[in-house]
């Protein structure tokens, strides 16, 4: 499941030639266009996270049934990916400089976290802190944090063979 971030929408993917990829591996996805995108064509708009989360969890059982996702999330998307993750099981987690991250209402759970989570981090980013980052980092039993040099806080856009590289291993290590 492809999460976007708050200035996008599930057209990201394919921009980056994310989704391409996917199709060419043989990996299921689900690209959703969220409500809380300020480019996302899905009604009604909002940014409240458990809505959020309720839209995610119905299309992943809509569209993969029982079985287990991996989630992809950036900024905003991510934090989503991490609520989802809370509430459901997933194989990983692949997030891009999520947001909100740290917020006492999720960090109590992050031990039972016992599957890859990938954290990209782009060097330039002005929004998230790679202090943030190496912090979730250690809250998460199974974490590595992977630094974009040079990249901004939309570090798949800055270096998007990186990102897609990475994110085919974590598939892999996910199986």
């Amino acid at each position: 499941m492809l999460l976007h971030g708050l200035s996008y929408n599930s057209g990201i993917w394919q921009c980056i030639k994310l989704t391409d990829a996917l199709v060419e591996k043989h990996v299921p996805f689900l690209a959703l266009d969220m409500p809380y995108g300020l480019k996302s064509k899905c009604q009604p708009k909002t940014r409240n996270p458990d809505i959020n989360t309720r839209v995610a969890a119905e299309a992943v059982s809509s569209f993969f049934g029982s079985a287990v996702p991996v989630v992809v999330g950036a900024s905003l998307g991510g934090y989503i990916a991490l609520k989802y993750a809370a509430s459901f099981p997933v194989k990983g987690l692949f997030l891009v400089a999520p947001a909100y991250a740290l917020g006492n209402e999720l960090t109590h759970v992050y031990s039972k976290f016992n599957f890859p989570v990938r954290i990209v981090w782009g060097s330039n980013d002005s929004v998230i802190s790679g202090e943030e980052m190496r912090t979730l980092v250690d809250k998460l039993p199974n974490a590595r944090l992977l630094m974009y040099e040079g990249a901004g806080h939309s570090a798949y856009k800055d270096q998007p063979e990186r990102f897609k590289r990475d994110l085919l291993q974590l598939y892999v290590t996910s199986e």
